[in-house]
């Protein structure tokens, strides 16, 4: 269903969504710390078009995507042939473990009740004191698209609440670093929020 609806939307997504960040300057800072503190490959899982694998390129980051939807990793090739594009579904990913100094999971669960996200998985691929940046719809809602980018889709769409979605991420193994939240954009239906996370290293003792 969710593959089908992004094989079916790519080219219009691609042209109506074409650059990261524009007018959007707090995304764009939560994304450059993370990106100061990422070492190692970089993730793009959920990459969509590349856009965002294209801003952590920019960035300075050795990154690369996943995405579930060959007609998007199309566009994404197109638009990004200098950068590596792999189809793969983030809930069982094809990464050896402890493979990734980081990992951007930006906007690419919200499609999924939040009980459902892998947060095992991308915990599994990120190496120890690794990276992991989260951005989400903020709330406690599920709505259902049957129309959107000008085509037909079947979608439902989840908003997650920001402390459920730190006790998931925590007790599959990341630590809290930062949050923010904000405000819905003119083109947004709610407010947003994105949650800077770091894998423990169990050689590295934690202190309070």
């Amino acid at each position: 269903m969710t593959r089908a609806s992004y094989d079916i939307v790519a080219a219009s997504y691609a042209r109506l969504i074409p650059d990261a960040h524009d007018g959007r300057p707090l995304d764009a800072a939560i994304m450059r710390a993370f990106a100061e503190l990422a070492e190692g490959p970089v993730g793009d899982l959920g990459c969509g078009t590349g856009r965002i694998t294209q801003h952590l390129h920019e960035l300075g980051l050795d990154a690369f995507g996943v995405d579930l939807s060959g007609g998007m990793l199309e566009q994404a090739r197109k638009l990004y042939p200098h950068l590596n594009f792999d189809q793969g579904d983030i809930t069982n990913l094809d990464l050896e473990d402890d493979s990734l100094g980081g990992a951007v999971v930006w906007y690419s669960t919200v499609h999924m009740p939040a009980e459902t996200v892998p947060w095992q998985e991308f915990h599994r691929v990120v190496k120890p004191g690794g990276y992991l940046l989260h951005a989400f719809k903020l709330g406690d809602r599920k709505r259902h698209l049957s129309h959107a980018y000008g085509h037909d889709v079947d979608l439902d769409v989840y908003w997650h609440d920001i402390d459920e979605t730190v006790r998931n991420a925590t007790e599959a193994g990341f630590n809290e670093v930062a949050r923010l939240q904000r405000q819905k954009g003119a083109d947004e239906g709610g407010p947003q929020a994105f949650l800077l996370l770091r894998k423990r290293n169990p050689e590295v003792r934690e202190t309070s």
